[in-house]
């Protein structure tokens, strides 16, 4: 699926890393748009934190979320519920651009976010994602999909993700997509781990989210590949869903506005292996004119068991900032 109409980048990820030289690289949904920057070239524009510890947040957050209509949601539902029962797509990860007011700049949103992988670049956007892409450690690729989110509040939450249907369902659907993905780079691709749960604090409560690992053998020469091996795997099939093209297509048609390098990848090469994330949680800011408005980009898998209002409420439910 080669969407990336300036290759230049999947070029300049192969020559890095033949020399191994460690980089930085941002690409956007549609392989349209990035940036790879070598490590010792970053300026302030761009910073990004992995594993890392947030500054202690000692005011209070206030975020109000304006969320589209649920009759314009549901127009958007209904479209991609039809194309999955018409057999074109098995499951769909439709997402929406909700309007916030948040009391942070995306700079004190970066400092004070507690999350695995965060990434600002000045005045355009800050993410903070728990999601990890694909993990390259000594010639192996692992990836760790997330599909399946409920709240701990939820009388035996564990239990009852576990056990839901439509969400065993999704979660089957993108292991295997994923699986199929890293067996077009990879060899002895297997799923060592399957459906194990991570707990997240958002500023509001505690979520329990659902993932699975799935890993293989790269060949010895992957470092002179890495442009090569992204370019096969992505869009991250995780925030498009199965069949890929396909679902791809339907996405575009469905969402009415552009998510740009939301649901993209980020991640680093340390000269010798990579680290990288999903751009989910994810805020940018849109000028118009005098107005600055924040925009928070967020949604969730449908599935043909899928249900409107509870895909709208998950939606809205993944707005939130994980400051404590």
């Amino acid at each position: 699926m080669a969407l990336l109409k300036n290759n230049r980048i999947f070029e300049q990820m192969n020559e890095l890393g033949s020399r191994r030289i460690p980089f930085l690289f941002i690409i956007d949904f549609l392989k349209e748009n990035g940036k790879v920057i070598p490590l010792d070239e970053l300026t302030d524009e761009i910073r990004f934190e992995i594993n890392s510890k947030p500054k202690k947040f000692n005011a209070e957050l206030m975020l109000e979320k304006h969320p589209v209509a649920f009759e314009e949601y549901e127009k958007q539902f209904n479209f991609v519920r039809q194309n999955i029962l018409f057999g074109n797509s098995y499951l769909t990860n439709l997402t929406c651009a909700t309007p916030i007011e948040i009391n942070l700049s995306l700079d004190e949103i970066y400092r004070y976010s507690n999350a695995k992988y965060k990434l600002l670049w000045k005045d355009k956007f800050v993410c903070f994602s728990p999601e990890t892409f694909v993990k390259i450690i000594d010639g192996k690729i692992y990836s760790y999909p997330m599909k399946g989110t409920i709240d701990t509040s939820v009388e035996n939450a564990e239990q009852k993700i576990l056990s839901d249907r439509k969400e065993m369902a999704e979660h089957y659907t993108i292991v295997d997509l994923i699986r199929n993905d890293l067996s077009k780079v990879a060899r002895k691709v297997s799923v060592p781990r399957f459906r194990y749960i991570d707990e997240i604090q958002t500023n509001e409560k505690k979520l329990l989210q659902v993932s699975s690992e799935i890993s293989g053998e790269l060949p010895e020469n992957f470092h002179a590949r890495l442009g090569s091996i992204f370019d096969e795997l992505l869009p991250a099939g995780s925030i498009c869903g199965a069949p890929k093209d396909k679902t791809v297509e339907i996405i575009l048609a469905a969402e009415n506005y552009d998510r740009d390098f939301y649901t993209g990848v980020f991640g680093i090469f340390d000269g010798e292996n990579v680290d990288s994330a999903v751009m989910i949680r994810f805020i940018e800011t849109l000028r118009h004119a005098e107005l600055v408005e924040a925009v928070f980009k967020s949604g969730g898998g449908i599935t043909h068991q899928s249900i409107a209002k509870d895909e709208y409420n998950e939606m809205i439910d993944k707005i939130y900032v994980p400051i404590n």
